[in-house]
């Protein structure tokens, strides 16, 4: 488990390469939803994400020899796009395997910082790829099972925990789960009484799956939202989410394009589904802990295009 001293001294080593981003209080959100919101808002974060602190963690911990071996990720946009910028920042090369349903502007920043970008049919054939470049020689950067990354998404968590005001409820996306584990060790560690809940996308339900069987496996992704769609979380993830996190939420991916569409309206915040499914979840979490809540919502990042908002924006019938 990693504890709050980890995160710390992590905060301290990636300081002068990440944003301390803005945790501001939502006057729309908190119309919309009937209760004070405050957001933490890592789509203003260096390349669109909170995957910056993970990537810039991990690569700041190598030694020279797995610098110059080269380092691998596999992403579904953003953990790529992260790994890409940094390293090309601290003169590490990179290689990034992307499925090809990965947004195209993903792709096209990480070619852009020199990375080299392997595409594959879908999200298991990535892992399997990365698996074999590791095994070739390249330094893994993994998205989630490592305990490095984890310490740097828990950065978020710290400056949440030092920044906003009185929380009762925080709230965090789940992809392959590194940043709810992160952001629930240090919110436990410094807000002990503040629930944490973790909102995944149908079709990427990977924590729910894994929670509801006692342990990691294999699931079924099929939810347009690629920033969530780990075919699997690791055990370093679900040890974290089972011990600090009260309840996972799944939400249709139509409902996280229409949360994207009201952060836009409400909270003049663009991000993407991955960041807009928080919102059907919240009310869900409204439900449960009634009167005298108080939400923070980690918007957790804003790479999608205005062509993908509004393609998905039609095929859901949304305006």
């Amino acid at each position: 488990m990693i504890g709050i001293s980890e995160i710390e001294a992590t905060a301290e080593r990636i300081a002068g390469h990440v944003v301390r981003t803005p945790t501001v209080e939502s006057p729309g959100l908190s119309a919309l939803l009937g209760v004070p919101v405050t957001a933490k808002l890592e789509v203003l974060q260096r390349t669109g994400s909170f995957k910056a602190r993970g990537a810039a963690a991990k690569l700041l911990s190598l030694g020279r020899a797995e610098r110059a071996a080269g380092v691998v990720a596999v992403s579904g946009g953003n953990h790529g796009i992260a790994l890409a910028v940094m390293a090309a920042a601290l003169g590490v090369r990179a290689t990034v395997v992307m499925p090809r349903s990965a947004p195209a502007r993903a792709v096209e920043i990480a070619e852009s910082s020199a990375a080299s970008v392997r595409l594959t049919d879908d999200m298991a054939g990535a892992f399997a790829l990365m698996t074999r470049l590791q095994e070739e020689g390249l330094t893994l950067v993994h998205p989630f099972d490592d305990p490095v990354v984890v310490a740097g998404q828990g950065t978020v968590g710290l400056e949440f925990a030092e920044d906003a005001g009185d929380l009762t409820d925080v709230l965090v996306s789940i992809g392959g789960g590194a940043l709810i584990s992160g952001v629930a060790a240090a919110l436990r560690a410094l807000r002990p009484g503040v629930r944490v809940w973790g909102v995944e996308t149908e079709g990427a339900q990977a924590m729910s799956e894994a929670l509801a069987a006692g342990g990691p496996r294999p699931v079924a992704l099929t939810s347009i939202v690629s920033t969530l769609s780990a075919p699997a979380v690791s055990q370093l993830t679900y040890d974290h989410a089972s011990a600090l996190v009260t309840e996972v939420l799944v939400v249709p991916d139509r409902e996280a394009v229409q949360g994207s569409l009201d952060l836009a309206d409400h909270a003049k915040v663009w991000a993407e589904p991955a960041a807009g499914c928080l919102l059907p979840a919240a009310r869900r979490v409204l439900e449960r802990v009634g009167d005298g809540a108080r939400l923070g919502l980690v918007v957790c990042g804003g790479n999608a295009t205005t062509g993908d908002m509004i393609a998905w924006s039609q095929r859901f019938g949304l305006r």
